[in-house]
């Protein structure tokens, strides 16, 4: 072992003030080399997501000292800025999130900086909103989103309501650097704060405003009719999703009991992700009983929405969230047209890994389609470049592959309460022409070709994991390939080296003849790396056939 490693692993064993369950953890790994090196071997990283990693003890996990020392460095930021000299905080049901939530606060308010902070439990977005809300110079959202219930994160939000730029970032990143965690930083008493003002505790006003913002933005369909089932997963969405419904009218809602209330561990859904059938699995089952018109789930911090329809045949099918940006842009589209909301050169956003099937729906309408980077944060900030222009107005929906949904601009993130608004209001709609959401993807299929996508991810963990991966994705810029599944690559973008437009990014695209599409990349908040695949056909058959090809193919690259 590495005497560095040795030495920092001795340092945190010998702070007198060590956090007990830390303590604990620390001394029942002291046989234990390769625990102790996976611990210290490194800080963890911080980017443009924040912090994200397993919980525990150590330089390289997430606990009490990590969530401090990130603190101290993004009040040293912030405090370094011309920036308001506020922060607002929420947080999810993950294990040890209100904790760091409130040590958040702490040492924001040590620093001079106002911290205002949810009393409990929320969504993400709602984070967003009450940055903006509040007209504060960052925010913080202690979530690892739908990660293993082993993981906590912390997300770093610029005064827009967006997740860091990757500039702000660095200098976050800088700052922490310079931090010790543990005599480098500031900490206030949490009661006294409170009496003093320096922490203030957010108001329901504030999420309810939250709320009234989403419903705003209702085409407005019927849906006392529908009879539905929606699921946290455990998180933190059951409040405002509960508060959503009700006022939309919704009178048939079941929740999953299993799934209803708070809790880190995820006891039914060891990986709380609505992506994942295992996720929706205990509402699915429910479903066989009360037979909903639509079975919905968010994930733990509720910035994601997943769903399930009748397949015709007794059973349900779950859209994937390609299929479901696809029917909302559409819905969107058609409904505000009808309605004579559509705004003049109307633009929808996109990532670059998500379906293909969006850009000849968005030019059946007229809209103009843009895509970006692998983030929703990069979908929030092409609603900040129009709001400087002042067309604002323009932007009509925004939607990324992993399951994130916008249609307003209340807020710059993925928003699982407007998610659900917009599930619920589309199926509605549809139910009303004797159709089901699954009707509505296979019509849109019929008339723009048959497009399946599909995801690869290959999990690289430890050290030597981040070694082979980047290794992987060197060799693949230094002898990119020819021919993928029997298609020849007509094009390649590195995005990293490529003049795209968009930052530079860890990210491969090749473009394959056939209207096919295969994308790399590292992902951005886990060891693993991500393929992205894409194929359309003419025929279901057809498609399913060379998404099934290109899958072997692409797994074989991996170990190539």
């Amino acid at each position: 072992m590495e005497e560095a490693i040795l030495q920092s692993y001795r340092r945190w064993c010998d702070r007198k003030d060590m956090d007990e369950a830390l303590r604990q953890e620390l001394e029942a790994i002291k046989e234990n080399p390769e625990e102790i090196s996976d611990r210290f071997y490194r800080e963890l990283a911080f980017g443009t997501g924040g912090l994200r990693g397993v919980l525990g003890a150590g330089t390289n996990r997430m606990n009490l000292y990590t969530v401090r020392k990130a603190t101290q460095g993004l009040a040293d930021y912030l405090n370094g800025t011309d920036l308001p000299k506020s922060a607002a905080i929420g947080y999810d049901s993950r294990n040890g999130s209100e904790r760091f939530a409130r040590e958040t606060a702490r040492v924001l308010a040590a620093n001079g900086i106002t911290a205002y902070l949810y009393p409990r439990l929320e969504p993400t977005p709602a984070l967003s909103w009450a940055v903006r809300y509040y007209g504060c110079g960052a925010g913080v959202c202690v979530t690892a989103s739908h990660n293993p219930a082993k993981y906590n994160g912390y997300k770093v939000y610029g005064p827009d309501g967006c997740q860091i730029t990757p500039e702000a970032a660095g200098k976050v990143l800088s700052a922490i650097q310079k931090t010790d965690c543990f005599d480098g930083v500031k900490l206030t008493d949490f009661s006294s704060a409170v009496e003093a003002g320096a922490i203030r505790l957010i108001p329901d006003t504030c999420l309810e405003d939250y709320v009234g913002a989403v419903l705003a933005l209702r085409p407005g369909n019927d849906v006392s009719r529908l009879k539905l089932m929606y699921t946290p997963l455990n998180g933190s969405g059951l409040e405002c999703v509960k508060m959503l419904l009700t006022k939309m009218g919704v009178k048939d809602l079941t929740v999953v009991p299993a799934q209803e209330k708070p809790d880190g561990n995820f006891p039914t859904c060891p990986y709380p992700n609505p992506e994942i059938r295992e996720a929706m699995e205990e509402g699915l089952r429910l479903c066989e009983k009360v037979h909903p018109d639509l079975l919905l789930g968010t994930d733990p911090d509720c910035d994601r929405m997943g769903a399930a329809v009748p397949d015709g045949k007794g059973g349900y099918r779950l859209i994937s969230g390609n299929e479901m940006g696809v029917i909302l842009l559409d819905y969107i589209c058609r409904t505000r047209i009808a309605r004579g909301t559509m705004p003049e050169s109307p633009v929808a956003v996109t990532t670059i890994v998500s379906t293909d099937m969006a850009a000849p729906v968005a030019a059946h309408y007229g809209v103009e389609l843009r895509r970006t980077l692998t983030g929703f944060k990069y979908i929030g900030e092409q609603i900040g470049l129009l709001e400087k222009e002042c067309q604002k107005e323009r932007y009509i929906f925004g939607f990324e592959e992993s399951y994130g949904y916008l249609s307003g601009t209340h807020v710059r993130d993925k928003d699982g309460v407007n998610a659900v608004m917009l599930a619920c209001e589309c199926a509605a709609w549809y139910a009303s022409r004797g159709m089901t959401l699954l009707d509505a993807v296979n019509a849109l299929y019929q008339q723009f070709g048959y497009y399946r996508n599909g995801l690869i991810s290959v999990a690289f963990e430890g050290q030597d994991g981040m070694k082979a991966m980047e290794k992987l994705m060197n060799a693949l810029r230094t002898e990119p390939p020819c021919e993928i599944a029997g298609r020849a690559v007509t094009s390649a973008v590195d995005y990293l080296h490529d003049d795209t437009g968009l930052i530079p990014a860890d990210v491969l695209e090749f473009r394959l003849s056939g209207d096919g599409k295969l994308i790399v990349r590292p992902s951005g908040t886990e060891p693993k790396l991500k393929m992205y695949l894409s194929v359309r056909e003419d025929s279901e058959a057809a498609a399913l056939a060379a998404l099934e090809q290109l899958t072997a193919t692409a797994k074989a690259l991996v170990v190539r």
